[in-house]
């Protein structure tokens, strides 16, 4: 069995047919730098590229999936240049698990923030553990979200909701987002693993055929809408992280 190394990630087989990705770095709570970021792109293409994987789980070690933008290594653009290179890394890593051939079974444990919040709604199937939390601080930083969510996340709850969730920033717990249909199932915290692993070997013991060509063919029917959200998001990001007013926010969150 093959497995990827990184300096962030986790990438090994854990199953027939089944390969966890784990982003790994638990001390900072899984919070994105740069590295992370890139990685993840990485390792998704990598794992879609593999023979041996058939169905992957996501998740993060520790006692959080991914705390969202690492506060203590944020390096802020201070061009637009150095913007657009940021975000179009983050877009990057959320077209490899969107489009990627492979199922991606979430596994999410601790807090989803921002835009690990994005990654988990990103997830095929997002099993999340009864004490996980989710929430996107993007608005009152004088920012904006990535992953698509704009589209995809108003398609699971309806746009009412969206609107809630991504303006005010309410913090959600795993029982809040299965009600509104952002998680699929709760689990206890415990066995968030072992789920994630019986449906992901549910997904591989499947004819690979027909699962690559159903999740192909049910993202390419929002396909457009998909790639329309991550270039607009991508504009309005960059134009949040050009604001003077954006840094004195972050630096007080």
């Amino acid at each position: 069995m093959r497995d990827f190394t990184y300096d962030t990630i986790l990438s090994s087989m854990t199953g027939e047919g089944v390969r966890t990705i784990s982003l790994n770095r638990p001390d900072s709570l899984n919070a994105m730098n740069r590295r992370l970021i890139d990685e993840v792109a990485i390792a998704f293409n990598e794992a879609n590229r593999d023979r041996e994987t058939r169905a992957i789980v996501f998740t993060g070690e520790g006692r959080a999936f991914c705390a969202g933008d690492d506060r203590h290594e944020h390096v802020h653009p201070e061009t637009e240049e150095q913007a657009r290179d940021i975000v179009d890394a983050i877009q990057r890593a959320t077209e490899a698990i969107v489009f990627g051939a492979k199922p991606v079974v979430g596994a999410i444990n601790g807090w989803a923030v921002g835009g690990g919040f994005e990654w988990a709604i990103n997830c095929d199937f997002p099993i999340w553990a009864e004490s996980a939390k989710g929430f996107f601080p993007e608005v009152s930083l004088n920012l904006f979200v990535t992953g698509a969510v704009t589209t995809i996340l108003p398609a699971i709850v309806g746009p009412v909701k969206a609107r809630e969730m991504l303006f005010l920033g309410e913090r959600y717990s795993a029982e809040d987002l299965k009600a509104c249909g952002v998680a699929w199932k709760v689990v206890p915290d415990a066995e968030l693993r072992e789920e994630a692993g019986r449906v992901a070997a549910r997904l591989a013991a499947l004819p690979s055929l027909s699962v690559r060509a159903m999740k192909r063919v049910l993202n390419q029917a929002s396909a457009g809408a998909i790639r329309t959200a991550l270039l607009l998001e991508t504009e309005a990001t960059v134009a949040g992280f050009l604001d003077p007013e954006t840094t004195r926010l972050l630096k007080a969150f």
